[in-house]
């Protein structure tokens, strides 16, 4: 089932500038969707349409079955929103600002769910304190309980490991994979592509508004991903031998030489390569690998877009 629908979303601005181009989109009950893109990509806007901050010029949203526009109330009531801005009451005490956020959807006050939440968080000792009191990092767990006091079907985490201490992201990754195993489903954007190659189940690349690219991480992984072998050489070369033409060859300096290659391919001619090297009067001092990251194929296909 799809609980976030986004059909040809478009929104433009006074002025004319237009930041979501049809973007369509779904989402999966329980799913983790890492959605990555440039500054000035759409995110943020995206974001807003889907949780009501703001509303698309044309198209459809919907957020588990309701239209954000005409049902705007259910399904708000089914979303949780980590801001990338820190905006807290600083007089207030923590256990009050969680319990507040939880009366603002209408529910009942349950003085054990705050609790369960605010351990988690290691905020439970915290709980008595006035926010002004706590570290950027204490203030970032506070508003993620906040997200977290209605019990949402669906969670927004907008950069919300930017700036925090290592702690807390751990906690915060083991908090995530806990709501996915109760069916949440949550949408991470991150400038630490690292995070969302280790947690995301599917990534969707947004650029000038659209969405360029949905894909299970994995499957992208291994159908994008590429190795590369450096090649040190004992001796500088001013070009690559013609003899060598057939192979993947890119002259990095006079010294090193760079071949790539299919990690999916049955032989990867790596044995061939260093045979027609030494044939070639080319000796190697040392070989070193690297895989393709989901950072390296997300800045390829914006560039490829750009081009």
């Amino acid at each position: 089932m799809d609980m976030v629908d986004i059909r040809d979303a478009r929104k433009t601005y006074e002025g004319g500038f237009e930041a979501l181009r049809g973007a369509s989109l779904q989402i999966r009950e329980g799913e983790i969707l890492a959605l990555l893109g440039p500054n000035g990509a759409g995110k943020t806007t995206l974001i807003s349409a889907i949780c009501g901050i703001t509303q698309p010029t044309s198209g459809t949203i919907r957020v588990g079955g309701h239209d954000v526009v005409k049902d705007y109330r259910q399904a708000r009531n089914l979303i949780g929103l980590v801001p990338q801005e820190i905006n807290l009451e600083p007089f207030e005490k923590v256990a009050n600002t969680v319990a507040f956020s939880r009366g603002l959807f209408g529910l009942r006050r349950n003085d054990a769910l705050i609790e369960d939440i605010l351990r988690k968080l290691s905020l439970w000792d915290k709980r008595g304190a006035a926010v002004k009191e706590l570290s950027g990092g204490m203030k970032r767990r506070v508003l993620i309980a906040k997200a977290l006091s209605h019990e949402p079907r669906v969670l927004f985490l907008d950069e919300p490991t930017a700036g925090v201490d290592v702690e807390l992201r751990r906690d915060m990754w083991a908090i995530v994979e806990e709501l996915r195993q109760d069916g949440v489903t949550i949408i991470l954007t991150t400038h630490y592509i690292e995070e969302a190659e280790a947690i995301a189940d599917r990534v969707a690349v947004i650029d000038k508004g659209q969405i360029l690219l949905v894909e299970d991480k994995d499957s992208l992984m291994e159908r994008m991903g590429q190795k590369s072998l450096t090649i040190d050489l004992t001796e500088p070369i001013s070009s690559v031998p013609d003899v060598l033409s057939d192979y993947d060859l890119v002259l990095k300096d006079e010294t090193t030489l760079v071949y790539s290659y299919d990690i999916n391919a049955e032989r990867t001619g790596i044995g061939r390569l260093m045979a027609d090297l030494s044939g070639a009067g080319l000796y190697v001092r040392d070989v070193s690998t690297r895989q393709n990251s989901l950072e390296d194929i997300f800045v390829g296909l914006v560039e490829g877009d750009a081009a």
